[in-house]
């Protein structure tokens, strides 16, 4: 009986290989690799830029690459598409999508608005480009509370659809504000219960906290009255690496998507971070691999567009978050 012949096996593909597949490919292309900082290690170390979705979006603005591909989820690469319209937009996983997005819909909110006529509507940037269409002003974590203070205060306000994000504004700003009741599936599994057992386990340790967990309104009481035991600090992703680099700690528990963490080391690596739950994963930003990177790069995939009439009336809104703070 004749046996089988031993076939070759392909050598794996290693994440240096890869670089320098991505590398060529980028300069082939003239393109730029945007990575938001909650992707995967390898994905960020590729990258042009890394940074929250503010900064993500003024990179998108301001580039002269023919192709942009977006490290991040759909929300983000529509947004870029609208900033960069003569530009070719690339997600390189179509599944990348957003919980927060989709808690949202562009016939809920003309509902919502026809119940409040007359209201400014300013959205967070994790929203569809059809949401954003609908509303006045968009805002990241980084600056929503300077595109709420430059709203008259006579105004209405609905603010979607981060309901712990918007009632941290409520408590910074003082404005009262129809908010919508969304969710990051992420940041609402981090609680009062989830802090208290991160700050146990490392005492003295500053805690930095995203305004969209569902700890932070809790949080921002038990500060006020002087009930947390230690240093606590509500920032934005890039408002946490900048403090990182400045504050004078040595550790710090840090409650957002544990992505954050590697370029938080790099930024301070004399101290030290700490993920308050390990559990803390988007599943979405974690579809971006360094073969779907690849893949774009060199099959031109995939192209991410937005119709003309949306992108013309979500664009306005857009900039104005891009311009302010």
């Amino acid at each position: 009986m004749r046996e089988a012949p031993i076939l070759p096996v392909s050598a794996p593909e290693t994440d240096a290989a890869l670089a320098e597949e991505i590398r060529a490919l980028k300069r082939a292309r003239n393109a730029v690799i945007l990575a938001h900082n909650y992707q995967v290690e390898p994905v960020q170390d590729i990258a042009d830029f890394v940074g929250d979705s503010l900064a993500l979006s003024r990179a998108a603005a301001s580039t002269e690459a023919d192709v942009i591909v977006f490290c991040g989820v759909h929300f983000m690469a529509e947004t870029a598409a609208i900033l960069s319209p003569s530009r070719t937009v690339l997600l390189p996983d179509l599944e990348a999508g957003c919980s927060l997005a989709a808690s949202i819909d562009a016939d809920q909110l003309r509902a919502w608005k026809a119940e409040h006529p007359g209201a400014v509507v300013v959205s967070y940037v994790n929203t569809t480009a059809a949401v954003k269409a609908q509303s006045d002003y968009c805002c990241t974590s980084g600056n929503a509370r300077q595109v709420i203070e430059a709203i008259p205060a006579d105004r209405e306000i609905l603010f979607l659809p981060d309901m712990f994000l918007g009632s941290y504004l409520e408590r910074v700003t003082g404005r009262k504000m129809h908010v919508w009741a969304g969710e990051c599936h992420v940041h609402a599994g981090i609680g009062p219960a989830e802090v208290a057992t991160a700050v146990a386990a490392h005492p003295g340790a500053e805690l930095l906290i995203h305004p969209e967990c569902g700890c932070v309104t809790s949080c921002m009481y038990l500060s006020a009255v002087g009930d947390v035991p230690v240093k606590t600090s509500i920032l934005s992703t890039e408002g946490m690496v900048r403090h990182a680099q400045s504050a004078p700690g040595e550790a710090f528990v840090v409650a957002t998507e544990i992505g954050i963490l590697p370029r938080m080391r790099k930024a301070a690596p004399d101290k030290q971070f700490y993920p308050l739950s390990e559990a803390a994963i988007c599943q979405y930003m974690k579809k971006i691999t360094l073969p779907k990177v690849r893949d774009a790069l060199r099959d031109l995939k995939h192209v991410i567009t937005v119709p003309p009439d949306v992108a013309e009336a979500a664009r306005l809104a857009i900039e104005r978050m891009v311009a302010i703070g």
